[in-house]
Formats: C-alpha cells, sequence, structure tokens
C-alpha cells in the first residue's frame, strides 16, 4: 500500500506542478511522494485535530521537505529547479512564505476530502 501513496503522491505532485508552471523535476515527483507518504503514517493524528490544525501541520511538513531537497537539489548540486530569492522573507531561496500559505490552502483542501470521505481513501 505504500507504494501505491508514494507512488499517487508524487505523481499528483508532479501534475500540480505542471499545471501551475508547465514542467516539473523528478525531484519533486520523489519530494511529493515523499510528502503524502508521511500525511499517510499521521492520518491518525491528522483525524484528531481541527483542520486547520492539520492544515498547518501539513504546510510545515511540506515545507520541511521542500527546503530540505532544495537544499540537496539547488545549493548542493545546483541543478536549479526552483529559485525562490525574488521571494519577499525567502530563506536561503528555498522556501518562502508566500508557498508555504499555499500549502496550507492545499492541505486544507486535501485534508478536508480525505477526512470527510474516508470510504474513498480507506
Amino acid at each position: 500500500m505504500e507504494i501505491i501513496v508514494f507512488l499517487l503522491g508524487g505523481l499528483s505532485y508532479g501534475l500540480v506542478e505542471i499545471l501551475y508552471r508547465g514542467y516539473t523535476h523528478w525531484s519533486m515527483v520523489l519530494t511529493g511522494g515523499a510528502v503524502i507518504l508521511t500525511f499517510y503514517y499521521l492520518i491518525p493524528l491528522l483525524f484528531q485535530m481541527p483542520l486547520w490544525a492539520a492544515a498547518l501541520l501539513g504546510a510545515a511538513i511540506i515545507t520541511l521537505y521542500e527546503f530540505s531537497m532544495g537544499c540537496i537539489v539547488n545549493l548542493l548540486f545546483k541543478w536549479n529547479v526552483w529559485d525562490y530569492s525574488d521571494q519577499p522573507g525567502n530563506i536561503l531561496g528555498q522556501i518562502c512564505p508566500q508557498f508555504s500559505g499555499c500549502w496550507f490552502l492545499l492541505c486544507l483542501a486535501f485534508f478536508s476530502l480525505v477526512k470527510y470521505n474516508k470510504s474513498i481513501f480507506f
């Protein structure tokens, strides 16, 4: 089951990125898979939390993955997959408050869908 969750998460994130900016990078597919797999393992905790708190935790998790992956692919390997250096409040050009806010909204929608439609997913 974990492999399916990872693949669905990775492919879904890659698709979202393609729709948003017209392309993606394989490292983002791996990151998306890791994020969704993390959420999958945290579902018991997330379902006990108020929706806004679960979305806030989800946004923090995504931001942490994004920062970690960015430090590897952009700063270490210099692949220039993304660069938020022009965004206010960015940290090393890898994360910024604007995208963390987007992750919060995305988690709000995603967790609402999963929490209130459990029978579809489990």
